[in-house]
């Protein structure tokens, strides 16, 4: 046991010398590396002088520049990726976050159709859009864009059963539908004059497309023909079964013509493929969404009135015109297409007004300091335009029920909200863009 004892006691001896012997060590080590970083002063003073002093700090404030700039361009990068972050965590919460839409009614698959409409992002086409949503069915919707909006069906997309495809019906178009609207086409002077050609090709090609179409796919498809078939009518008011008095070499000749023709083709298509149409002639319509600057009577005197300018009636004031709100319009043609009726069916408003007592009725519903100015009369402008609905009320059941004065509040309320609008983006515009 005496002999254990003194070997640990041994060991243990052993043991703390070691530690002791690394711990002097390490002290030695360490102040070694001390003095290799921080020479003595009398080191430094043996040093040779610099030659150029004026050098030497401009030396040190390039470095000194430089080392700013890298530590500028680091905190840039860490910006960066910190904004990419950001931009991802925005991204994966707009997908994650659903849209709301407004209510749509359940179909099963026997019932639910897969619709086209081309146009579908126009003034008419998108009010349809919102009908035919609403009711359950699969909406498609075809349109370039040329008088059409995006922001006028925005409020569908996403939803599971829309879908919106930029496309020009001039050019053939292949898929499976079972109901086609053709409402593809500029319908405002303004806009089918600027290209009356192309105006032509989408009233013949387009249609040819749309009932080639629908010859493939067995589809029944309404053609959106135009009062304008029938020109400076001499018969009044003007029956489905009236030919017309157009002039087909006339400023306005691309739309009328180009939209007989359309209907031509239709019953060439009925008559010998078997396709199922539907003709409806659209009499003048007016509501929320049209063009605030398209040419027609009621979007000019409206922004007239609300500008406080003055509310110019071409010619005597005394041609007529029949107005109908756009929701009346598109139940007649959901009417029209449900029908088993195959001839032409007029779709307007059988009350009808002078341009003059109409813009008195604008002027009135605005207010404002406004004054009526009569101008030089347009070529070819039809002097009597109303429509015979016996057809319509027969066969469709179907009338106009909004009130002139209703949906002109309605429509002067979407213009004004329009019009400002359009005054604050150019105000952004102005801010951003302007030049000093």
């Amino acid at each position: 046991m005496t002999a254990t004892k003194k070997r640990l006691k041994i060991v243990a001896v052993v043991v703390l010398l070691l530690l002791l012997v690394v711990y002097l060590y390490r002290a030695v080590s360490v102040s070694a590396g001390i003095s290799d970083v921080s020479p003595p002063e009398d080191a430094q003073a043996r040093l040779p002088p610099t030659e150029n002093s004026v050098q030497s700090s401009l030396q040190m404030a390039y470095e000194e520049q430089g080392f700013l700039i890298r530590e500028q361009k680091a905190e840039l990068q860490r910006t960066r990726e910190h904004l990419a972050h950001l931009e991802e965590q925005i991204r994966s919460l707009q997908t994650s976050t659903p849209r709301k839409y407004p209510k749509v009614k359940y179909l099963n698959y026997k019932n639910r159709k897969r619709i086209l409409i081309t146009g579908g992002a126009g003034f008419v086409g998108s009010h349809l859009v919102d009908d035919l949503m609403v009711q359950g069915h699969e909406v498609i919707v075809v349109d370039n864009f040329f008088t059409g909006r995006k922001r006028n069906v925005e409020h569908w997309l996403g939803h599971e059963n829309f879908e919106l495809i930029h496309h020009d019906i001039v050019n053939p178009l292949f898929i499976e539908i079972d109901e086609i609207y053709h409402l593809a086409s500029p319908a405002s002077p303004p806009h089918y004059m600027y290209n009356p050609v192309k105006t032509i090709k989408t009233n013949t090609m387009g249609t040819i497309n749309v009932l080639g179409l629908a010859k493939r796919v067995m589809a029944k498809v309404l053609i959106a023909s135009t009062s304008e078939v029938y020109g400076d009518p001499t018969v009044h008011p003007q029956p489905e079964t009236y030919w017309g008095h157009v002039n087909p070499i006339g400023p306005r000749a691309c739309y009328d013509e180009g939209k007989r023709v359309s209907e031509t083709l239709s019953y060439a298509y009925a008559k010998q493929e078997k396709v199922q149409v539907r003709v409806a002639r659209i009499f003048n319509t007016y509501g929320p969404r049209m063009h605030m600057n398209d040419g027609r009577v009621v979007s000019n005197f409206i922004l007239q009135a609300l500008r406080n300018e003055t509310i110019t009636v071409y010619g005597n004031g005394k041609q007529t015109r029949s107005f109908q709100y756009v929701s009346d319009l598109v139940d007649g043609l959901i009417a029209l297409m449900a029908s088993n009726y195959t001839q032409p069916i007029n779709l307007g408003n059988p009350v009808e007004q002078t341009i003059g007592e109409f813009a008195q009725i604008i002027k009135q519903l605005v207010g404002g300091p406004s004054v009526i100015r009569q101008t030089k009369a347009m070529e070819d402008d039809p002097q009597r335009r109303k429509p015979d609905i016996t057809r319509a009320r027969q066969h469709l059941h179907w009338e106009p029920k909004v009130p002139l004065e209703t949906g002109l509040k309605r429509t002067i309320s979407y213009f004004r909200n329009e019009l400002a609008r359009s005054d604050r983006f150019q105000e952004s515009s102005n801010k951003y863009f302007e030049s000093p």
